[in-house]
């Protein structure tokens, strides 16, 4: 209680907020956080709307179709980004590219989260040999070659299985080996605190210790390490599909649209088929890491007053 000294009035205490309450109270004043998050709120709706905007963009709705009479053209008022090599229109490749980035990157962003946050977890809390076996399995999969493992998977199934989904699990399978490692860390810290001794001797089993008491304590590590992985694997994929080793070539994604900055000719003079794409990687991955960073900041415990 505190008393006004004006007029005497005993003032109720001031009601203490949750560090989740603090946490997104502190997110909410980062200007450069917010701008970011608006900004990706309006590429991911682009993207899902791109069927129903596609039509009125361009009178080639159909990403794939190839018009050899409308080749190479420069921006204007039919094709507000030009067309490119096969006649397709670059504006409306972009925002269906944008869908296919995004769910590469959104998809395998959950497979290294998820496989990551069961492995760190259960290494963490069990320790000794259980620990000992999953870290060496861990190591293995952080030195295992990325890039050639995908390119092999692509040559073995293609034609066999979807090239989108060969590529998303590829991508989370190999990658979640970061995550692992962190959340272990942090679930070694926390597992010596009391509560979680209590909730052992009074005879809780060990998925319930981990999912109810260990997990929601490690949540703001997690979420901070799946915003800025999200930015990694976006780039992953438009890297892979620029190399040709991605996202089928029919399918249009930002790193196929990219992929024609490999020809000299379109790279100094047809800028309107490769820089919409690079400009939405990069806004995008700039984007996703000022986010990250916001939250970052936001859920740092010594920052929570």
């Amino acid at each position: 209680m505190t008393t006004n000294a004006a007029t005497g009035a005993v003032k109720p205490p001031e009601k203490s907020l949750s560090p989740w309450a603090l946490a997104r109270r502190k997110f909410l004043k980062n200007k450069l956080a917010m701008i970011s998050t608006g900004f990706l709120f309006v590429v991911i709706i682009l993207s899902l709307l791109a069927p129903v905007l596609a039509p009125h963009i361009s009178p080639i709705p159909d990403v794939a179709k190839v018009n050899i009479s409308k080749m190479n053209i420069a921006p204007n008022s039919d094709h507000w980004l030009g067309t490119d090599k096969s006649g397709r229109d670059v504006l409306t490749r972009l925002l269906y590219g944008g869908r296919i980035s995004l769910l590469v990157g959104a998809s395998a962003t959950a497979i290294v989260i998820f496989v990551g946050t069961v492995v760190g977890s259960v290494a963490g809390f069990f320790g000794g040999a259980v620990d000992s076996m999953l870290m060496r399995f861990t190591d293995f999969v952080l030195n295992f070659p990325f890039l050639v493992f995908v390119i092999v998977l692509n040559t073995i199934l293609f034609g066999i299985v979807d090239g989108l989904w060969v590529l998303i699990g590829v991508i989370g399978l190999l990658s979640w080996g970061g995550v692992a490692r962190i959340v272990r860390s942090k679930v070694l810290a926390e597992k010596e605190n009391e509560y979680i001794l209590a909730a052992i001797s009074i005879g809780c089993s060990p998925a319930k210790v981990i999912i109810k008491h260990l997990l929601p304590n490690v949540l703001s590590t997690i979420i901070v390490q799946a915003t800025l992985l999200f930015a990694s694997l976006i780039i992953a994929e438009s890297g892979l599909s620029y190399l040709g080793f991605g996202v089928p070539q029919e399918t249009p994604s930002w790193g196929n649209m990219l992929a024609y900055a490999n020809e000299p000719d379109v790279l100094q003079g047809k800028p309107w088929m490769w820089m919409p794409p690079a400009l939405a990687i990069t806004l995008t991955i700039l984007s996703i890491n000022f986010i990250g960073e916001g939250l970052k900041d936001a859920l740092n415990p010594k920052s929570l007053r």
